[in-house]
């Protein structure tokens, strides 16, 4: 199979996750529910574990929040997130200590859709940050042009798309515009799901890059794999040392290539890679991480998800690159690894 029938299937397969909301539990090996961002790697782990050891994992794709809130209920044995749970969530969950497993390394771009543009347009951090806050509401604002010489921007209105439900995508993006625009930071500030000063909103990666699909002037922000899948243009993002880069299976390496080094060893991996210094570092990077109680109250099912999340490590990782994702830094594997073996029923 090519990598381009490879994501096709992926993204295809988000479809019939909404559809498997509604299976029975019992019928499945494991469930879990998350995350839309690292959806096309988990997708095809979960299929190419279930042909090798015969275990089947239902993973329900509904968003970061969702999947934290089903985490907390224990209604799943396995959450995902792309915005790490805060302390004061972390001290509701009702099944005692959650860990935070990192399993790849993913990225948000800027999509837009804007008709007789052929370059890709460049984007820095305040001026995005200024977009989404209403304050930059034509394309051919002198700071756009400034940034996009010789590109012809039209006097249309910029169209705000942004997710509706709680995120994950959306932590990592308001992330970095709260690293990047202090304006950002004192006001909307980051997290899952904020209070969005203008703009539409679309459910998941696919209900934003379906919205900017459609609409002539719009830009959002989605997982790369989207945005690649959907053919929609997406933006070089300006990075801490001031190059222009776009997101690609290199410059988002290169952001995580710090991260392993400043790591503690005792570490719970709820660490931020945005605005990462390196000249050839993608700037809206970051880790998504798996949500597992530490002490599981099924020792079958603890055994079963152990296997898997070795497997994942072991080989999974293997399957990252042909997705857009970077895999993670030998040395994190090996960190998250003994963590791994902590879990106990």
């Amino acid at each position: 199979m090519s990598i381009r029938s490879i994501r096709v299937l992926a993204i295809a397969v988000v479809t019939v996750a909404s559809a498997a909301v509604t299976t029975p539990a019992t019928a499945q090996d494991l469930t879990g529910a998350g995350a839309t961002f690292p959806y096309p790697i988990y997708s095809k782990w979960f299929n190419e574990y279930a042909a090798k050891a015969g275990v089947k994992i239902n993973y329900q794709s509904i968003g970061s929040g969702g999947g934290v809130r089903q985490i907390s209920e224990q209604t799943v044995d396995f959450g995902a997130t792309d915005g790490p749970m805060s302390d004061e969530e972390l001290a509701k969950a009702k099944g005692g200590a959650i860990l935070h497993l990192p399993t790849v390394i993913g990225a948000d771009v800027v999509i837009y859709n804007l008709p007789g543009v052929k370059g890709t347009l460049k984007f820095s951090g305040d001026v995005l940050a200024d977009i989404f806050l209403g304050k930059i509401t034509k394309w051919n604002d002198p700071r756009l042009v400034a940034l996009n010489k010789g590109e012809a921007l039209p006097a249309q209105d910029i169209l705000v798309v942004h997710r509706s439900d709680g995120s994950g995508t959306t932590y990592i993006w308001t992330d970095y515009l709260t690293a990047v625009s202090k304006d950002w930071a004192a006001g909307p500030g980051k997290g899952k799901d904020v209070k969005w000063p203008v703009g539409l909103g679309g459910k998941g990666n696919e209900g934003v890059a379906g919205q900017v699909k459609q609409l002539p002037g719009s830009i959002g922000y989605v997982e790369l794999i989207y945005a690649r899948q959907n053919k929609i243009s997406y933006g070089a993002i300006r990075n801490a040392s001031g190059a222009f880069v776009d997101a690609s299976l290199e410059s988002i390496t290169a952001a995580a290539a710090g991260v392993a080094q400043g790591l503690p060893k005792n570490t719970d991996f709820r660490v931020s890679i945005v605005n990462a210094p390196g000249k050839n570092a993608y700037p809206i990077s970051s880790m998504t991480w798996l949500l597992v109680y530490k002490k599981q109250a099924d020792a079958a099912k603890g055994k079963k998800l152990v296997d898997f999340l070795n497997w994942a490590y072991d080989q999974g990782q293997k399957e990252a690159a042909a997705l857009d994702y970077a895999p993670l830094p030998a040395a994190i594997v090996k960190q998250v690894k003994a963590r791994v073996a902590e879990i106990k029923s």
